[in-house]
């Protein structure tokens, strides 16, 4: 069945435009208090980013669990991580992020974790769609019993020292030069915080949220301003966030930059020097590179592939013992300490590295060779070009031409109106062939 609301990470969209309306939220808050706590009464824990419209959305996502009987537990402007962090540690009924991840202000969106911190199944956002159709047409609690609303100071705090606190001890960062680039988002503080405290040279930047600028030219999806920071400070490294800060991507001291394959490489690596990888691997997506697994055969390691989604990485990890995973786009799990992907806590583990190894960080994080692989993002309007004869066909013309020396992944975004193209091969020009195909196809009936 069709979900008319969640999609690949939560609910997320144009704000004021369905899905992601107050309306949706209200619904959204009245189904989940009757799906995950009819006794009422319990806590549910509200964090959000820096987008002007969070407060909008927050508001109907407390009137609804209010009139339920929950008490709304606002933790303002907080990662998603610290929300995970905070359902978990609070014995709330849910915990509930407002953030549209690396999207421009224009959107929003809604996360959700178990009181496991666990974001849900489709099973669970199955469920929910359906009570969210019902939402207006049960009862709610009676006026003696609606929920009080109050306010945690320090959430964001807590969670920067938890994550601090993986480091052990003695670990300092001051011989460090960093630049930090908060993507004007929800870590815009926390960030700064957690890397001061290590004594480190820092320069932040995106760290001046207005409501409107989050991930604008700042961030893990636009990383030429910290590109530039990092060259004119000579600095050793450079990190940047999304705007909910659950992803991370670096920059070398060249000015190049690292994604999440090689960070997933570099972590694992250590992690198995040090006997504490477990499940002999780690979990990534269809789309992380070839060249990541080739690289972990030889290490004796074995790589689990899962569907895109950081809730699929951590589902594959909590079922078959892993303890590492994340995708290509930065969403790190490191599941000894975080349920969900963690922009500061895998931006800690880098760090402790690049320290005590004392190589430079373009050496360091080149882990592994990468295969020729290219992503083309196509918009769409109206019918899904992947559902059309013209598609279908040329998907199967380019998995007949790559056969065993390359692979393809075509799907729609579970997040924005764009079917993503990638093609991976050994050799590029193959690639390249291959990626055109399904690209032209898609272009003509999008």
């Amino acid at each position: 069945m069709t979900q008319r609301y969640f999609g690949t990470d939560g609910i997320r969209g144009r704000v004021n435009k369905s899905p992601m309306t107050t309306e949706t939220a209200l619904r959204l808050a009245i189904a989940a208090a009757r799906t995950f706590s009819p006794e009422g009464g319990r806590g549910v824990v509200i964090g959000r980013d820096t987008r002007r419209s969070g407060e909008m959305i927050e508001a109907a996502l407390v009137a609804g669990l209010t009139s339920m009987g929950l008490r709304p537990v606002l933790l303002g402007v907080v990662p998603t991580p610290a929300v995970a962090l905070m359902a978990r540690e609070t014995g709330a009924a849910l915990g509930i992020m407002v953030s549209a991840s690396h999207n421009k202000f224009q959107d929003n969106g809604l996360k959700l974790f178990s009181p496991a911190g666990i974001k849900f199944t489709d099973k669970v956002e199955a469920e929910l769609e359906v009570a969210m159709a019902e939402a207006f047409t049960g009862d709610y609690a009676a006026p003696e019993a609606i929920g009080e609303t109050s306010r945690m100071t320090g959430a964001a705090s807590f969670y920067a020292n938890r994550c601090l606190e993986t480091l052990g001890e003695g670990l300092d960062f001051s011989g460090l030069r960093i630049v930090l680039d908060c993507a004007h988002g929800a870590a815009f503080e926390v960030g700064p915080e957690a890397f001061r405290k290590l004594g480190a040279d820092l320069t932040v930047i995106g760290n001046a949220p207005d409501g409107l600028n989050i991930n604008s030219g700042f961030g893990s999806t636009s990383t030429g301003a910290l590109k530039t920071a990092v060259l004119e400070t000579e600095a050793h490294i450079g990190i940047a966030f999304d705007g909910d800060a659950d992803r991370l991507i670096v920059v070398d001291e060249t000015g190049e930059e690292v994604d999440g394959d090689q960070i997933m490489a570099l972590i694992a690596t250590e992690l198995h020097r040090e006997g504490r990888l477990k499940g002999g691997g780690m979990v990534a997506t269809v789309m992380s590179n070839m060249g990541l697994g080739e690289y972990l055969k030889t290490q004796g390691l074995k790589l689990a592939r899962t569907k895109v989604g950081d809730r699929y990485v951590g589902e594959h990890m909590r079922q078959h013992g892993f303890n590492l995973g994340g995708e290509q786009s930065g969403h790190i799990i490191l599941s000894d300490v975080s349920t969900t992907g963690d922009g500061l806590l895998a931006a800690l583990q880098v760090l402790k590295t690049v320290s005590q190894s004392g190589k430079p960080v373009s050496k360091l994080t080149h882990v592994f060779d990468p295969a020729p692989q290219e992503l083309v993002n196509i918009r769409f309007t109206g019918t899904n070009p992947m559902d059309t004869e013209r598609v279908r066909d040329a998907l199967q013309e380019a998995e007949t031409y790559l056969g065993q020396r390359g692979r393809m992944v075509v799907r729609k975004s579970g997040t924005e109106p764009l079917i993503r193209v990638m093609a991976e091969a050994l050799e590029e020009d193959r690639m390249k062939t291959a990626l055109s195909m399904v690209v032209d196809a898609v272009s003509a009936e999008a």
